[in-house]
């Protein structure tokens, strides 16, 4: 008698050979990877996400069957595809007879209640498994918060460092006599030390890239295609961890606020694509960053700071994520309505800052954490852009951007679009911040001392139009004093002028 096999699903962001599914090769088992237009098409994406999700999966599926195990790939244009999961699922089912299906659970809110959706209806019995890479689970963020209507991450990180023992001393006190060397990771890059060579792989993605445009995906940005850096499977991704760790983690605690024209990714270890489609493992990479501090190689503020970003933040944006969606994504606290302007999809405006970060994030599809927030967002926020666009800009043009990660950081830490729930002020500043962590003020058609000028910073007028407009939501915020000490100082033919020069100055770059 024929057994009939259970399929199991292995999504684009699910690419960790390291979990226990794979641990027996199994004949009646069959992993079903697939490339669908309902992946590539809900919002725009950049070219190099498209075309690394891709790779990556098709080089997973090679090493499962390398390994004995049974793989359904469907390709982006292979006649069977139907181009939604679910129903090339359904067909998969009829086409094996399939007993079961399997699957792990996503990290998208509207994947996860698709698949669910589905599968309350579906013929066979469906099963969600752990994915096996977070240190949390959905909803421990939720737990250890409760109803509290604002979560801190510095809460959440120091019960992270207890549970998981991460940088603690035997008394059970954090290493270093403190839990957080924040104060010591601002410094301006001055050009030296040289920063890190890029140590990624180069592909040859050409073909692939073909078959994409032949499909009708449309993308944004540099495909790259013939000198792609990304890595596409857990080896590459390991030898980029190593090279960090042995190479670049000593600088990353000093300068990994900083920003420069002259070095794209500075001291960032590049590894966020490959965390967030699991060819890492976020624990592997915060033990060998703590054992690079106990081993000497790199100090501790900038082990504590990598850490902090991984163990910390990545873990509690995942939390705040599952625990406000799916309202959390059409938040707009501030009533922020204007359209992005078009060179958003080009680069191209006279603010130097502006114009290489995004021009960087449309020729590498990355950008630091640093000129996404107070360069790209700072401007979003202070020129009250759609913080749903804004969503959905952020989500398609970073290859590490995935909703669960991508949302908080832009919804609540740099728009405010949550009402603080995340973030306890706004993340904005005038030019004296751009002008103090990067170089792009020298040679900047803008002069970054003056506020109305004609040729004024627009960040300068904006900023102190800003917190005037918003004067009711952020008077009383304690961590706002001094700016409202300020502006009420100011002279009112003074922040006239000031309010005259933002709205002209919106009127002429929007």
């Amino acid at each position: 008698m024929k057994m009939r096999p259970t399929l199991r699903l292995i999504l684009g962001d699910q690419l960790n050979p390291l979990h226990s599914w794979f641990d027996q090769s199994n004949d009646q088992v069959i992993y079903v990877l697939m490339e669908v237009r309902s992946e590539t098409d809900y919002v725009l994406h950049h070219a190099q996400k498209v075309l690394g999700i891709f790779a990556a999966m098709r080089a997973f599926s090679d090493r499962l069957k390398s390994t004995g195990h049974r793989v359904r790939y469907i390709r982006i244009d292979h006649p069977s595809n139907r181009h939604q999961i679910t129903s090339n699922l359904d067909a998969l089912i009829d086409h094996y007879d399939a007993k079961s299906v399997e699957y792990q659970e996503p990290d998208e809110w509207r994947l996860d209640k698709n698949i669910k959706d589905w599968a309350s209806n579906c013929r066979v019995p469906v099963k969600m498994v752990d994915s096996e890479h977070y240190f949390t689970q959905r909803d421990d963020a939720l737990k250890l918060f409760g109803i509290k209507k604002s979560w801190l991450m510095e809460t959440f990180y120091r019960h992270q460092r207890r549970t998981h023992h991460v940088l603690m001393a035997p008394d059970s006190k954090p290493e270093g006599g403190q839990w957080n060397f924040d104060v010591e990771n601002r410094k301006s890059w001055p050009g030296t030390p040289a920063g890190p060579i890029d140590f990624r792989p180069n592909h040859d993605h050409s073909a692939l890239w073909q078959t994409i445009v032949e499909a009708g995906i449309k993308t944004m940005g540099n495909p790259q295609a013939d000198n792609f850096r990304w890595p596409v499977d857990r080896d590459e991704a390991l030898k980029q961890l190593e090279y960090f760790i042995d190479h670049v983690l000593p600088y990353f605690g000093d300068y990994q606020d900083a920003i420069s024209r002259h070095h794209w990714h500075l001291f960032h270890s590049l590894l966020s694509f490959a965390l967030n489609t699991k060819m890492l493992n976020p624990s592997e990479v915060v033990l060998r960053a703590e054992q690079a501090w106990r081993d000497g190689l790199a100090p501790i503020h900038a082990c504590e700071g990598f850490i902090r970003q991984i163990l910390g933040w990545r873990e509690y944006v995942r939390g705040i994520y599952w625990a406000r969606m799916p309202e959390y994504t059409k938040a707009n606290e501030l009533e922020h309505h204007q359209a992005l302007p078009t060179w958003f999809w080009t680069g191209k405006t006279d603010m130097a800052c502006l114009a290489e970060a995004i021009g960087q994030s449309l020729e590498h599809a990355y950008a630091h954490h640093i000129q996404r927030l107070m360069v790209i967002g700072n401007f979003s926020l202070l020129a009250g852009l759609d913080p749903t666009e804004l969503h959905h800009w952020y989500l398609g043009i970073y290859i590490d951007a995935f909703e669960w990660v991508e949302a908080p950081n832009t919804i609540g830490m740099s728009q405010w679009a949550d009402g603080g729930r995340l973030a306890t002020k706004p993340y904005v500043s005038s030019a004296a911040y751009i002008q103090r962590m990067s170089d792009h003020c020298k040679g900047c058609l803008f002069i970054p001392k003056t506020r109305t000028e004609e040729n004024s910073c627009p960040f300068n007028a904006l900023y102190w139009n800003f917190f005037d407009r918003h004067r009711t939501r952020f008077e009383n915020n304690h961590r706002l004093k001094m700016v409202y000490h300020q502006l009420d100082r100011m002279p009112e033919e003074t922040l006239a002028e000031i309010n005259s020069k933002a709205n002209r100055t919106l009127e002429k770059i929007l």
